[in-house]
């Protein structure tokens, strides 16, 4: 049987969407990439620029879509569209304008979508997601957001920064909101299989847990802070996410969806160890969390629930 082409779509041009569509071109992981904005010209603007490094990356169709065009053939949506949050703004304000945007993306989702992945990388991400999967009325699983495994990134970068060993021997993430109540699961740390712990005690390393926490869970301000926005770094873990669904790898990531009853959470997203295919996510993993590990998983999700009851959701 003739295998098809591969097709993702991603919807929204800015700084993140265009990072996203140059990762996943440099990488070759698509025949196909469709670039959806309301500003037809940037998107076509962004996939000319790629385009034109082609040379470099191998035969790809990078063009500037739209939902009737390219949403019934694509295997992974990506969404991106959203704005970011402006000084003196709050989480509220910032989720009230996204929702409305992601309220757009369902109503093309129901008109258009046929087969395939929904991901989502608009901040908030945990919210956004939770909004699209329950309103689009797709099927359990095939919406989920990046989450945590952005978080986990950085963590394992402070980790490494802390410990003077390579990032690719250390083991470890994060779950819950991508966002302040999320919390490092201490107990998946290893550093090329030994636990962390062991590790610091036989070099002589002592480190102070509360601040790479902290540093973890504010790096992407510092870096908004510093630039105006992140978006190499998730466009990377964008990439990554969309290889493992267009390879339908089934690998484990903390990213966020819907939950039903996992641990007795239920009728909220946040990020948890997930297996991630074709579909979306296939299912959870039920990670030995410690008894403190799950009181802060519960609490992060009462807390976006509290969060997106004030929302009306």
């Amino acid at each position: 049987m003739e295998r098809k082409p591969t097709k993702v779509t991603i919807i929204g041009a800015g700084a993140v969407g265009s990072a996203c569509a140059f990762s996943i071109a440099t990488q070759r992981l698509a025949a196909e990439i469709a670039i959806i904005d309301v500003n037809r010209d940037k998107a076509e603007g962004e996939a000319m620029d790629i385009s034109h490094g082609l040379i470099t990356m191998g035969s790809m169709d990078i063009h500037a879509g739209s939902y009737a065009q390219d949403l019934p053939d694509s295997d992974l949506v990506i969404v991106t569209a959203g704005v970011g949050r402006k000084p003196g703004e709050t989480r509220l304000d910032l989720a009230a304008k996204n929702i409305a945007i992601a309220r757009d993306v369902v109503d093309n989702l129901q008109k258009y979508w046929k087969d395939g992945a929904v991901m989502v990388v608009s901040n908030p991400v945990d919210v956004i997601t939770y909004v699209i999967q329950k309103e689009s009325g797709l099927p359990h699983g095939r919406v989920f957001g990046t989450g945590t495994v952005l978080d986990s990134a950085r963590f394992r970068y402070l980790l490494s920064t802390r410990t003077n060993a390579d990032i690719r021997n250390i083991h470890g993430f994060t779950a819950g909101e991508h966002g302040e109540s999320q919390f490092a699961v201490w107990s998946s740390v290893h550093v090329s299989g030994m636990r962390l712990d062991s590790f610091c005690t036989k070099r002589g390393i002592v480190l102070d847990k509360e601040e790479i926490v902290k540093d973890t869970v504010s790096s992407g301000a510092q870096v908004i802070k510093r630039k105006g926005v992140t978006n190499y770094a998730i466009a990377a873990i964008v990439a990554e996410l969309t290889g493992t669904v267009i390879k339908n790898r089934g690998s484990i990531f903390s990213v966020t969806s819907v939950l039903n009853d996992y641990y007795g959470i239920s009728d909220v997203a946040i990020s948890v160890p997930s297996f991630v295919d074709a579909a979306g996510v296939r299912g959870y993993l039920p990670y030995d969390f410690t008894e403190d590990e799950l009181v802060n998983l519960r609490s992060s999700a009462s807390q976006i629930r509290s969060f997106m009851d004030s929302l009306n959701i």
